[in-house]
């Protein structure tokens, strides 16, 4: 089943909210080699102006992951899990996340194109802090390979 054109514009209803711990953004900056102290120390991140450790700039994809998670389950969409490959992905942030942020993200499919038998599925996660402030959008573009 091809991709439903007909998701372009769907927006999904905003995640529930992510606390960022302290562990968590450790463990993602060791996995992606992200060696900074302000990663890793408490120290080092509040001398650098933060109020705990700074979060690597990929880290958004962890909660992008909760709204990419919307569209798959998404049977409408018709976006075949097993055909997908990873076309792209991009951060606009705003500010670092660093962690006790809690932050919400919501989904909108802004493009869907069909190229060389594949479907090209564009969408953009908008994060929030908990004051509805932007931190961070992250763009992603899914390629669903053709029969």
């Amino acid at each position: 089943m091809p991709v439903n054109p007909e998701i372009q514009g769907r927006q999904y209803p905003p995640t529930a909210p992510y606390l960022v711990g302290r562990e968590k953004v450790r463990e993602f900056a060791r996995a992606v080699q992200a060696a900074h102290p302000e990663h890793l120390d408490v120290e080092a991140a509040r001398a650098a102006g933060h109020a705990d450790v700074v979060a690597p700039p990929t880290f958004p994809i962890v909660i992008q992951e909760l709204t990419l998670r919307q569209l798959l389950d998404d049977d409408s969409a018709g976006v075949d899990f097993t055909r997908v490959v990873h076309g792209d992905q991009r951060f606009t942030a705003s500010r670092p996340i660093v962690a006790g942020d809690e932050l919400t993200a919501q989904l909108t499919v802004t493009s869907v194109k069909s190229l060389g038998g594949n479907d090209m599925v564009t969408s953009e996660s908008v994060i929030t802090d908990a004051r509805g402030q932007h931190v961070v959008t992250a763009t992603s573009t899914l390629v669903v390979r053709g029969e």
